[in-house]
């Protein structure tokens, strides 16, 4: 397994390492161990999502309030998705950058998201099936939205024609999610990553 680090601080991409023969494929596509090794504290796991969508579906950009936030380990278990992550941490260093990551069924990558980061993708295939680890359970009252056509930040999807849900669609530009305070503040979000390190959760 390599874990490497992303442009946006504390974003990792996790490539497993795969064993295949006459049967098939084995891999470890999550060790509890060596991402807590990376993060510096241990991932709870309090939820596991799945989604599947059709070629040209776009979800996102979501994110939670923090504290507590939602880390999450994003992988595409079928098909392939763009997987783009964007800092939305106010006075971040890489504050409204975004990234982004192919999730497939063939070298099945992760992506680990800490606290207060955007998440999103967008399919390319016919169906993409992507599961979350997540560490904080859904609560509908802390999750948020920006606009994931925002052309402030300027995200290229990669697909011609895209859809997305209402929601999505209605989502705030980034300036207006930070005029109205929604956005996660940098010095909050490390000092919640700290009390994880130091035995907090």
């Amino acid at each position: 397994m390599q874990i490497r680090s992303l442009t946006i601080a504390d974003v990792l991409e996790i490539t497993p390492d795969q064993r295949s023969d006459s049967r098939g494929v084995f891999l470890e596509s999550y060790r509890a161990d060596r991402l807590a090794e990376a993060i510096g504290h241990q991932f709870t796991l309090a939820q596991v999502n799945l989604s599947v969508s059709a070629r040209g579906v776009v979800r996102g950009i979501h994110f939670a309030s923090v504290p507590p936030g939602q880390a999450k380990y994003v992988t595409c278990v079928s098909g392939q998705v763009l997987d783009v992550i964007v800092d939305l941490r106010v006075g971040s260093p890489t504050f409204g950058r975004w990234d982004s990551v192919l999730l497939d069924d063939t070298a099945r990558r992760a992506v680990y998201l800490p606290e207060g980061i955007g998440h999103g993708f967008c399919a390319r295939t016919e169906l993409a099936t992507v599961t979350y680890l997540c560490s904080e359970p859904y609560a509908p009252q802390r999750e948020h939205a920006v606009n994931p056509f925002d052309t402030e930040l300027g995200i290229q999807w990669g697909a011609e024609d895209v859809t997305t849900s209402a929601r999505d669609a209605a989502a705030p530009s980034l300036a207006e999610a930070r005029a109205a305070a929604l956005l996660p503040d940098y010095a909050e979000c490390l000092s919640y990553t700290e009390s994880l390190t130091t035995g907090g959760r």
